[in-house]
């Protein structure tokens, strides 16, 4: 183990009958020794001051360091009382210092009363008793670190033998900061190559900034890091202090405005920003506030920046002013652009997963849908009444505009719907359909808006809602009359500002949909009867297409008997060439209440219960409406609605609810029909034999 030598004023007593150059000599080995042993040179200088004082019979040992972010020298001193302290900083001209640093020169001054020159520095040497003053750069041939000094009381030069102890101090001291500074440089390698390492292990976002701050304590010589992350929006800094006596918790996350923030000039000049005590102390953000009261008086700022983006920023903090310059920033910067490239890596793999499992839903969601849209060219008839609405689709296609499409059952209002879609700017995106009658009242608002992880009991994964999937593209509200009134305020929500939350969620979503909706009810009756919200209505009625029920376009009907044959026939295998007389003419008598689609249900059944190529309909289903004449059109709007309602009443044999139901086939509440049918004085006896 190596002797340390002790450094005192006692030391050199012990040496009055030792030669002066013996004495010297051992004073220059105990100078050797402590700066090579002492932690920081300026704890060695606070050792081997007395010694050297004693030595050379000076009053003050200085020693300067050039900071380059301001240009000015920052001045530590000692005097022979013991008394030691800090200069102010003087700018690189006015100081002795300055001109030794700059010129890499020695310096003397040889009477301070006299000196005109260095107006920063020589009052202050004039207050300490200092007369004479020499000064030699400190510097290798890589790094000139600044100087050291000697003053003494009187006006006079400085000895040779005390100018040689000096210069043997300035070279050992800028040897030893070079050494440093080289340990610094490849402690800042491994540290740098190790958060690498870390933060490339992972991609998960909600796993990598425990990573980052964890990765962010290997700093060791900083008292703490703080980690400031921009949300989405770019207005708000989630904030992680690190390690920090202000902080309850090592990973707390707070919110700050950027404007407020302490990192918010690197994050708006996208450079490293330095922030002094003062500036700490007349900060208005909390944080900084918070630290200064913590004792810290310097902050490094980064910026986290990869590609285009700003992230957010690092901090470093240290009680020591002055305690950042550009070899500070420089490795700092290292390690944002290390957590920036983490964060774009994380963002872009959040991004990629988003979009997979939209992709997914997407793809789940149109396999099932395939059938339905290869029909969309598939609308038949020429009738006035059907032209009428084709023209009006094909108007409103052109725009964003809501469109409500009423009708009864079967009248092939989602056909209508594609088709706008299809004629629409958005025909290259999604279609998307809801029916809302179909899917239960509390699955609802989850299959519309989605939901996330843990939202209810059995969420167990996040959920992309419908109106997600058409985003840029046309969503359809079938049976839009069904959704439950807590639910209409979310969706009227949606309909004035395109912004949604999901279940179970607080980020606001925002969509760009085309919304259609179809119902086969009376929605302003709905409304009248307080089962509807009037808002909601009036925000769906911005471009009403009615479809005509079959019975009111009964030209259409031989067109779509031979278009279901056709398509039916190819389907099964068989072939169909003659159609009877009777077998047309029971169809166009019969009244279809459920239109279209009990037509083509009605033919597919006799192309399969044909055993030639000549069509074999079951006509027996429809011979007791064959034999009642065409209803005509006199009466009171009262007699045909009651009349209607007797009739489907006695083709349902009563039942009012249920799939077949008169309530689903008028397009009523079983609720609604009851009360019409006490309104209309409808009994049993009216539609039951």
């Amino acid at each position: 183990m190596q002797e340390v030598y002790c450094v005192s004023e006692e030391s050199v007593a012990l040496d009055q009958d030792a030669s002066p150059e013996r004495t010297r000599y051992r004073v220059l080995l105990e100078i050797t020794d402590l700066i090579a042993h002492a932690k920081s040179l300026p704890e060695a200088f606070k050792e081997l001051a007395p010694r050297v004082l004693a030595l050379t019979g000076c009053e003050l040992l200085t020693f300067s360091h050039h900071d380059p972010r301001r240009n000015c020298m920052l001045t530590q001193y000692w005097k022979k009382n013991r008394e030691s302290g800090e200069f102010n900083a003087f700018p690189v001209d006015e100081a002795a210092s300055g001109w030794a640093w700059e010129h890499q020169e020695t310096i003397t001054i040889p009477d301070t009363e006299c000196e005109q020159r260095f107006h920063g520095c020589v009052p202050v040497l004039r207050d300490h008793g200092v007369r004479s003053y020499t000064v030699l750069p400190m510097s290798t041939p890589l790094v000139h670190f600044g100087t050291v000094g000697l003053g003494k009381k009187v006006a006079e030069a400085l000895h040779a033998d005390d100018v040689e102890v000096l210069s043997r101090i300035a070279l050992l001291g800028a040897v030893t900061l070079e050494k440093q500074r080289g340990g610094r440089a490849l402690e800042e390698q491994q540290s740098l190559a190790a958060i690498s390492r870390q933060l490339s292990a992972s991609l998960e976002l909600e796993k990598l900034l425990p990573a980052i701050l964890s990765s962010l304590r290997s700093i060791a010589r900083y008292e703490g890091t703080i980690l400031a992350l921009l949300d989405e929006d770019g207005k708000d800094l989630r904030v992680f202090g690190d390690a920090l006596e202000w902080e309850p918790h090592p990973n707390h996350e707070t919110v700050a405005p950027v404007d407020q923030a302490l990192s918010g000039q690197a994050i708006r000049t996208r450079r490293v920003a330095f922030l002094a005590a003062d500036e700490l102390r007349d900060m208005k953000a909390p944080t900084a506030n918070a630290l200064y009261a913590a004792g810290i008086r310097a902050v490094c700022s980064v910026p986290l920046i990869a590609g285009d983006r700003v992230w957010g920023a690092l901090n470093a903090t240290s009680t020591v002013e002055d305690a950042f310059g550009p070899p500070e920033a420089e490795y700092l910067q290292q390690v944002a652009s290390v957590i920036a490239a983490a964060l774009n890596n994380a963002h872009a793999y959040r991004e990629i997963e988003k979009l997979t499992d939209r992709l997914t839903h997407e793809k789940r969601y149109l396999e099932n849908e395939i059938q339905s849209a290869n029909r969309t060219d598939e609308i038949v008839g020429s009738s006035p009444a059907l032209k009428r609405v084709l023209e009006h689709a094909a108007i409103v296609a052109d725009t964003d505009s809501t469109v409500l499409i009423t009708g009864e059952t079967g009248t092939g209002k989602e056909r209508i719907a594609r088709m706008i879609h299809n004629m629409s700017r958005r025909k290259d995106r999604n279609f998307i359909k809801v029916n809302c009658a179909a899917i239960p009242t509390g699955l609802l608002e989850s299959e519309l808006f989605g939901h996330e992880k843990g939202a209810f009991t059995g969420a167990i994964s996040q959920k992309i809602g419908r109106l997600e999937l058409a985003d840029e593209g046309t969503l359809l509200l079938d049976e839009v009359g069904d959704i439950p009134l807590e639910l209409q305020p979310k969706l009227l929500r949606v309909l004035q500002d395109q912004e949604f939350e999901r279940l179970g969620g607080t980020k606001t979503i925002r969509v760009d949909v085309r919304l259609i909706a179809a119902t086969n009810i009376d929605l302003s009756r709905a409304v009248e009867e307080k089962e509807f919200r009037s808002d909601l209505f009036y925000r769906l009625h911005v471009f009403p297409l009615h479809l005509p029920p079959l019975r009111e376009r009964r030209d259409d009907i031989p067109k779509l008997i031979l278009h279901f044959i056709e398509k039916c026939a190819a389907r099964l295998n068989k072939r169909i060439d003659i159609i009877p007389d009777d077998a047309i003419q029971a169809m166009m008598r019969w009244s279809w209440p459920g239109n279209i689609r009990e037509l083509e249900n009605f033919i597919e059944r006799s192309v399969i219960l044909s055993k030639s190529t000549r069509l074999s309909p079951p006509l027996g289903e429809l011979l007791k409406e064959s034999a009642r004449p065409i209803s005509s059109f006199e009466g009171t709007l009262h007699d045909r609605e009651r009349d209607h309602i007797v009739e489907i009443l006695r083709q349902t044999r009563g039942a009012l609810s249920g799939p077949a139901g008169a309530a689903i086939r008028l397009g009523l509440k079983r609720t609604t029909l009851q009360y019409k049918m006490q309104r209309l004085g409808i009994s049993r006896a009216d539609f039951l034999p």
